[in-house]
């Protein structure tokens, strides 16, 4: 047998089972040069390979690569081409297979080729997917996404109480010490508890208007306490909305940012509110909101927790106005004031907030959202 030259473009011989007819891309033509040809010179090549790449022997032959993980196989199998549509076209189906076959590491996923795992929350699931959020699982155990702040919050809330309520009996310069650190504290926890962070911006756009409201109370008095109030509460608003509406992000972004900011200064200038009540039912408002937020801190059912909570600030409002002069009226106002702190408890309790939330919304909110109803029942039953 002589040695011939390869030649590519040679006809290959007929290959399949007995009777088989070549395919028409296979058979030859005269071509316009007065030679026999192929339509297309890779066309045979290209079935010739499709043909071996799917023999029996292929796939009872236990060697080959090493096997592949799941994520590829599942990968694999959403991309692979039925085998009834691959039948009926061999020639769309084919470029897909050598694309595969040449270029493996394309479709690696990252943990194959050694990259880091994306650090995106996955799917929720029941399975113990250390990716899932708490809150997402817990939802789907059937259990409440609330954790509530605990002990050690609640006891930084009736420290920082006392010292409104001392304060107050004091002069209205010394209740400035800790009614700023309250709201300091308001600002910042606000924007964590919404999941925006770093917020410095908003931060201190609310703080800026918490000291606004406190400079205008001090210096317009207590009695123009409300026109103060709203007063710098409605020029915040604008300044929010003029620069949220020069920011370039996203309209949803933006509109999520100008509620997050708008809802922070509102709640630091509202807490103002101490500083425009009357000294005596600041003092206390305060201890009964102390009071309060140390008995919902303790190993109880929640109903039970509730009612002992409402019941305690109740007891300290008369115990407090008996040192004042509301007298057995401090109940009212102290268990006026425990509804409010319960409710701001709550809401720095949701959604498995961190403990830089606890430590900060969990202090503050019950002491802030209940400044209103301190100046109003102050003033209603003063």
């Amino acid at each position: 047998m002589t040695d011939q030259p390869y030649d590519p473009y040679q006809q290959p011989q007929q290959q399949g089972w007995p009777g088989q007819q070549p395919h028409p891309a296979q058979q030859p033509h005269q071509g316009y040069d007065g030679y026999e040809g192929y339509d297309d010179p890779y066309a045979a090549q290209q079935y010739t390979q499709q043909w071996q790449g799917q023999t029996w022997e292929a796939q009872a032959q236990p060697q080959g690569p090493t096997p592949m993980s799941t994520a590829e196989t599942a990968y694999l199998q959403a991309q692979a081409p039925h085998p009834q549509a691959q039948a009926a076209h061999p020639q769309a189906a084919q470029p897909a297979a050598q694309q595969w076959q040449q270029q493996p590491q394309a479709f690696a996923p990252a943990a194959v080729a050694g990259e880091a795992p994306d650090p995106g929350y996955g799917p929720a699931t029941l399975a113990g997917n250390s990716r899932v959020t708490d809150a997402q699982r817990a939802r789907l155990e059937g259990r409440s996404p609330i954790i509530e702040p605990g002990m050690q919050p609640a006891a930084l809330t009736a420290v920082l109480g006392l010292l409104l309520a001392g304060a107050a009996a004091i002069g209205s310069y010394a209740l400035l010490v800790p009614l700023v650190v309250l709201q300091a504290v308001t600002a910042a926890g606000w924007f964590r508890l919404n999941g925006m962070w770093p917020a410095r911006q908003g931060i201190a756009l609310a703080f800026l208007g918490a000291l606004a409201a406190d400079a205008a109370l001090l210096a317009a008095g207590r009695e123009n306490g409300p026109a103060a109030i709203l007063g710098t509460l409605g020029v915040w608003v604008l300044l929010s909305l003029v620069l949220q509406l020069r920011s370039h992000a996203d309209p949803d972004e933006r509109m999520y940012g100008l509620m997050a900011s708008v809802a922070s200064a509102a709640l630091a200038i509202v807490a103002a509110g101490y500083l425009a009540a009357l000294a005596d039912a600041a003092t206390v408002g305060a201890v009964a909101v102390a009071v309060a937020v140390l008995a919902r801190a303790l190993p109880l059912p929640t109903p039970a927790s509730v009612v002992v909570s409402l019941l305690a600030a109740a007891g300290a409002g008369i115990a407090a106005g008996s040192m004042t002069d509301f007298g057995d009226k401090g109940a009212l106002l102290g268990a006026g004031a425990a509804v409010c702190a319960l409710i701001g408890h709550r809401v720095a309790s949701y959604d498995y907030p961190s403990r830089f939330v606890h430590f900060t919304a969990g202090v503050a909110l019950p002491l802030t959202v209940a400044a209103p109803v301190v100046y109003v029942l102050g003033r209603a039953l003063g």
